[in-house]
């Protein structure tokens, strides 16, 4: 009996380290980077967004927001890597800018990127969003645009975007989603809410499954006479290539000497090869003098 209550002991200590390991392992390599479902305050979050200046490149098709601050990394690669792969499913990417408060006392933003938030919160202007995002951060100095610096009503632009989102996060924060960039908000085919802290690319998977959007796609095939698409020679074995063509043998014209070359010009005799010179004939060799004897004899 003692035997069995220890074997049964080792066997519940055993079962619950395997529970734990698995647990663990379905929490840090999947469940984690899975979207929240927004059950409270769906109304207040969709007013929100609803009123916020968003940019877009158009396309009028389901919206999906993302939410998120100029220099971040992770909020470029998803823009430059899933975007397109949304926009192929109809899905128009809505994106919403804001310049981060400072912290302890340290800047977090410059001025050139708050003079921009102001300027595209009041324009809406596509353009000079592709021109910021494809010039380095270091290099943008919003030349031409009024500076929210000093400016009373552009600097509350500017506050109203933070305000934006400390409001937002507080909202989701509620539905256990934290606040990373960056934060993109859709709808899912049922129609409910859902968020994601998507700096993680293994979180993108579920957006791309709740919009029916491709994994990949391939790179668009150059029409014809687009000067971007490969040139083709003749030859080279591409279908646009014409074969070289077979031309006739060469007849000597009428009148052309016997034995002209093809091509020569009637009349004409060509001029006589020269000779090659005599080979020089091989000097004679002469006989070896016989050896004369000594006068001396000896015996």
């Amino acid at each position: 009996m003692r035997r069995f209550f220890v074997w049964s002991a080792l066997a519940a200590v055993f079962g619950l380290i395997l529970a734990g390991v698995a647990y663990w392992a379905y929490w840090t390599y999947y469940a984690r980077f899975q979207p929240v479902t927004v059950a409270r305050n769906q109304a207040g979050i969709q007013r929100l967004l609803d009123e916020a200046s968003w940019v877009s490149a158009g396309g009028g098709g389901e919206p999906l927001y993302i939410i998120g601050y100029r220099d971040s990394a992770a909020m470029q690669r998803y823009e430059r890597e899933e975007v397109p792969k949304l926009r192929a499913a109809g899905v128009e990417a809505r994106i919403i800018l804001f310049a981060r408060p400072d912290r302890e006392g340290m800047a977090q933003s410059t001025a050139a990127e708050r003079a921009t938030i102001a300027e595209l919160w009041l324009t809406r202007d596509w353009t000079l969003y592709q021109r910021w995002t494809a010039t380095p951060v270091r290099s943008w100095t919003a030349a031409g645009i009024p500076a929210a610096d000093g400016n009373l009503a552009r600097g509350a632009v500017v506050e109203a975007s933070r305000a934006f989102v400390a409001r937002l996060t507080a909202d989701l924060g509620e539905a256990g989603l934290q606040p990373r960039y960056p934060l993109v908000i859709w709808r899912d085919r049922e129609g409910f809410m859902k968020a994601c802290a998507c700096t993680d690319a293994r979180s993108w998977v579920f957006i791309r499954d709740d919009l029916d959007a491709p994994d990949r796609i391939d790179p668009p095939t150059p029409a014809p006479g687009d000067p971007q698409a490969p040139q083709a020679f003749p030859g080279d074995g591409s279908p646009e290539s014409l074969p070289y063509p077979t031309l006739p043998p060469m007849t000597p014209a009428p009148g052309a000497a016997p034995g002209a070359a093809p091509g020569a010009a009637p009349g004409v005799t060509p001029a006589p090869a020269p000779r090659p010179a005599p080979a020089r004939p091989p000097a004679e060799r002469k006989a070896p003098e016989p050896k004369q004897a000594d006068d001396a004899t000896f015996f």
